[in-house]
């Protein structure tokens, strides 16, 4: 049903799969079976779950998943009931989302030149590099929208680009002349390949993995002066946004730019503006620096 309704990507077909064998393995230990749980057996996978110390985000996650497939259940005939339909979903912690500074980005880009004289192969992986960054920066690209994009996304002068998102959902996001540059440049080399995709992995029928292009993002934050750690492409994606909003985007725009189906899902960046406020004000309000209260406040 999720394949060929929802037409749901293979990383959320395997997801889903892990969470129900998680499931259906607690539940065998209670002698009980997917088909014929009831809501103390779930109830038992959820303290499973939270006793081996995952958190709370990736139990509510997992408890989503079996929600979904009772209700598909009841849907097909093949139970009566619902055993999941009480079952408390755990709060799950609010984080913020960790980006770079615009700085930081800047530097990224810089690291991707290759020096005089290397290799053929060293200076595809910097052009590789440096189209892959500016694609995710500039567009706000997932890492799975982007290496999966065909070399047809970049053809002709258009300064939007079509992208196949979550369940299948297509938009429209704008490429920046450097990104379109960049991106140029890595196509001219790879002509020869013929592959299908902008970044084709090492069999060039393939897209490039994502390990493939991790190693990459490591290699170039080595050479940036920046800790691997702190790099990710989601980071990079949370940079895109951060930025956004910080120059004056608006929510809505950001939305459809990153793809949400739910805006409450972007809104989480707004919460990154109200702590970077609150560090403002912190900083440079005279009854924050003082701290000696209304006394040495202005007077009105």
């Amino acid at each position: 049903m999720l394949a060929a309704e929802r037409a749901a990507a293979p990383n959320t077909l395997a997801a889903y799969g892990r969470d129900m064998e998680s499931c259906a393995q607690s539940l065998a230990a209670h002698g009980q079976t997917l088909a014929s749980a009831t809501a103390e057996g779930l109830r038992a996978w959820l303290a499973d779950l939270a006793g081996a110390g995952q958190s709370s985000r990736t139990v509510a996650r997992r408890l989503s998943c079996i929600r979904q497939f009772y209700l598909f259940m009841l849907r097909e005939g093949l139970r009566q009931d619902n055993p999941a339909a009480n079952l408390d979903s755990p709060r799950p912690e609010t984080t913020l989302p960790r980006f770079l500074s615009e700085s930081e980005v800047l530097a990224l880009l810089d690291a991707c030149a290759c020096a005089p004289g290397a290799s053929a192969a060293k200076q595809r992986r910097g052009l590789v590099a440096r189209a892959a960054l500016e694609l995710l920066y500039a567009s706000g690209l997932r890492i799975s929208e982007l290496l999966n994009l065909p070399r047809q996304a970049l053809a002709g002068d258009n300064r939007m680009m079509t992208v196949r998102g979550k369940g299948g959902r297509e938009r429209l996001v704008p490429l920046s002349d450097s990104a379109r540059d960049a991106a140029k440049a890595l196509l001219a080399v790879d002509a020869p390949l013929a592959s299908a995709y902008l970044f084709p992995g090492r069999v060039p029928t393939q897209p490039m993995t994502r390990q493939a292009f991790d190693r990459i993002l490591h290699d170039v934050a080595l050479r940036a002066g920046l800790d691997p750690m702190r790099l990710s492409p989601h980071v990079l994606r949370h940079s895109f946004a951060t930025h956004m909003l910080n120059h004056g985007a608006d929510l809505r725009a950001l939305q459809m730019l990153l793809g949400h189906a739910d805006i409450a899902t972007t809104q989480i960046y707004t919460h990154v503006q109200t702590d970077r406020l609150k560090q403002a004000v912190a900083a440079h309000h005279p009854l924050a620096r003082s701290g000696k209260g209304a006394k040495n406040s202005p007077v009105d």
